[in-house]
């Protein structure tokens, strides 16, 4: 039996969770299954020590390539998400501005101070 099944089983089910179409609706429940099989993963990964035999070996070139492209999606949704963020951020900070305008507007126009006395 081959040590790397596990592993390539779980990798595969990371890979068909981020094809799928992530919307900021079931992005937070898609990122915790995430981290979930990431977790499983890593600990399966830290168990398999070597000599490898061949058919390990073939499973590991198909992991790695997998690896790539689960790497890759996984670059795009963190992008999009900081991308998110800072729209909202920007989208806070103009109805904030929105509402007291003159908020940080620090002028002494029309002041005259007098020093006799």
């Amino acid at each position: 039996m081959n040590r790397l099944d596990s592993v390539y089983q779980i990798t595969k089910q990371l890979e068909a969770l981020l094809v799928q179409t992530i919307s900021s609706k079931n992005r937070e429940t898609v990122i915790g299954e995430i981290n979930i099989l990431i977790e499983k993963r890593g600990k399966l990964i830290k168990n398999a020590t070597p000599p490898f035999n061949d058919d390990e070996k073939q499973t590991g070139e198909k992991l790695v390539e997998m690896n790539n492209a689960i790497q890759q999606k996984m670059d795009t949704l963190f992008a999009e998400l900081k991308l998110e963020m800072k729209q909202i951020k920007r989208q806070k900070k103009s109805n904030k501005t929105y509402i007291n305008p003159y908020e940080k507007v620090n002028t002494i126009d029309g002041m005259f101070m007098d020093s006799r006395k």
